[in-house]
C-alpha cells in the first residue's frame, strides 16, 4: 500500500509542478507587450500576439484545472487526466519541433521542445510504466489515517 501512497504524492508533486508552470507561463503570455512579440517574430504581428494570448489563456485553465484535480480521489478521473495530459503535452512538443524544422529556427523552440516534453513524458511514464494501469495508484486509500 505504501507504493501506491508514493505514487499518489508523485502525481499530486507532477500535477502540483505542471499547474505551477502553466499558472507562470500563460499569465506572462497573457500580458505579453507587444515588443516582445516583435522580437521574437522579428516585425510585429497582430494575429500571432492574438494566438500567444488565446495559448496563455489555456494554460491558465490547464493550470487550474491541474492544481484543482490534486484533490480529487477518482481514480479514473486522474487515469484519464494523464493519458490527455500526456498526448496533449507529446503533440504540442511535436508541432514546435515541426516549426523549429519548417520555419527559421529559433532557440526558444528547443526550450519549449524541452519542457513540453518533460512535462509529457513525466506523465506518459506514470500513466504507462509499471503499475499506471491500475486504478489504485491514481487514488487514496479508504481510510482517513492517510496525510497529505
Amino acid at each position: 500500500m505504501t507504493n501506491h501512497i508514493n505514487h499518489r504524492r508523485y502525481l499530486d508533486f507532477l500535477f502540483l509542478v505542471d499547474a505551477a508552470v502553466s499558472l507562470v507561463f500563460g499569465v506572462l503570455a497573457i500580458l505579453t507587450p507587444h515588443g516582445a512579440i516583435r522580437s521574437l517574430v522579428g516585425e510585429y504581428n497582430h494575429n500571432a500576439h492574438e494566438l500567444f494570448r488565446l495559448y496563455g489563456c489555456l494554460r491558465v485553465a490547464v493550470g487550474w484545472i491541474t492544481f484543482n484535480v490534486r484533490s480529487v480521489d477518482d481514480g479514473r478521473f486522474r487515469k484519464n487526466i494523464c493519458e490527455a495530459l500526456f498526448f496533449c503535452y507529446m503533440l504540442q512538443a511535436l508541432a514546435v519541433l515541426r516549426a523549429q524544422f519548417t520555419d527559421k529556427a529559433n532557440p526558444i523552440n528547443w526550450i519549449a521542445i524541452i519542457v513540453l516534453t518533460v512535462i509529457g513524458g513525466a506523465y506518459g511514464q506514470f500513466r504507462f510504466g509499471a503499475g499506471g494501469d491500475m486504478i489504485k495508484v491514481y487514488e487514496l486509500p479508504q481510510n482517513n489515517k492517510v496525510m497529505r
